[in-house]
């Protein structure tokens, strides 16, 4: 097994999680219009490209796999030894521009019994049998053709499973004789104090769409306010497991119910779009403010030539300006840094 990359020391005596000297984590996940193939197409290097002037430094990406009804995960066929295109490419065009890569597995739930992830559960242990079993299949395939990337999430919203931990520990010490990259799991914001494994992983990851606010466009100092009763809840739980925490995912929809339903797809129109980037302006500087927390991968953003997406828009001049005007302070280390090299990396093992 190659050794590995030089790595941020977490400080876990008096109950310090991670130092405020720490790497951050300044990522954006490169989400995909296909099945992910477009991720070893020509769009992909001007994607990273634009990416590189906000101050990012890490990008996520997602494959899929598809969940039945059964319990069955269906997927590519996959050769580590051979890694398709749309797996290698992102690792190696995104270390090319010393970014750093987090590799995390999502199911596709469309057409299947489920409405979204975190729905998926068996009442026969046939079926939780099969899933386990299929589903560990895949995620090692996934891990054993993305070896040079910098971090693998094991799961992504499957908060209705994590009370079978002695699977999921099993999949873990599995994924640790194959691996040496950090592990992290991805717990929707309404769960991630209730996953008994944390301790088993490296960091605690959270899907953070947490509400901010009650109703329409708060100000600015009640968003202030909600980040802060938020992050009062995440610093807890850094504590009570002695992992630093990673926002798995974060975004808002151009909406003005976006504090308040942040998961939401509904988009109102473009004089929305002010608000959007003061909730995302607010959240970004709190995380920034709170060491226990890494950071963050905003979505979504999207290969060329259609960066955009239809929802939880990105790539739009205003949000630009706020994810940079953040991540890009005179203080924050951009650029300089290589991927895959010894420079350090934010996420402990």
């Amino acid at each position: 097994m190659r050794i590995r990359r030089a790595l941020v020391l977490v400080a876990l005596s008096l109950g310090v999680v991670c130092p405020a000297s720490a790497q951050r984590v300044h990522g954006i996940t490169l989400s995909t219009h296909t099945d992910g193939s477009d991720w070893g197409g020509p769009g992909l290097d001007a994607a990273l490209d634009s990416l590189v002037g906000l101050g990012v430094d890490w990008i996520a990406y997602h494959p899929y796999a598809r969940i039945l009804g059964d319990g069955t995960v269906r997927f590519r066929s996959i050769d580590p030894a051979r890694p398709p295109e749309w797996l290698r490419r992102p690792i190696e065009a995104a270390h090319a521009r010393g970014l750093r890569v987090l590799v995390k597995p999502h199911l596709g739930y469309w057409g299947s019994r489920f409405a979204w992830r975190g729905e998926i559960d068996f009442e026969q242990p046939r079926d939780l049998d099969r899933f386990f079993s299929s589903y560990s299949r895949w995620v090692l395939a996934i891990a054993a053709a993305t070896r040079d990337a910098d971090a693998l999430c094991i799961g992504t919203e499957l908060d209705r499973l994590t009370t079978h931990q002695n699977r999921w520990r099993s999949l873990i010490a599995a994924l640790r004789e194959q691996t040496d990259l950090p592990l992290t799991y991805a717990a929707n914001w309404t769960d991630f104090d209730r996953v008994p494994f944390w301790d088993a992983l490296d960091v605690i990851g959270v899907q953070a769409y947490f509400p901010v606010s009650d109703g329409e466009r708060p100000g600015l100092e009640e968003l202030r306010a909600g980040w802060k009763t938020i992050l009062s809840r995440v610093r807890a739980i850094a504590r009570q497991w002695t992992r630093p925490v990673v926002f798995t995912e974060l975004g808002y929809n151009r909406s003005f119910l976006a504090a308040a339903r942040p998961w939401e797809h509904a988009v109102d129109g473009p004089e929305a779009e002010a608000f959007q980037a003061l909730c995302l302006r607010v959240a970004l500087e709190s995380i920034e403010a709170t060491p226990e927390v890494l950071g963050a991968f905003l979505w979504k953003w999207f290969p060329e030539p259609h960066p955009v997406g239809r929802n939880f828009q990105l790539a739009t001049p205003r949000l630009k300006r706020t994810i940079a005007a953040v991540w890009s302070a005179p203080e924050t280390p951009v650029g300089g840094k290589t991927g895959g090299s010894d420079g350090g990396n934010a996420f402990p093992r």
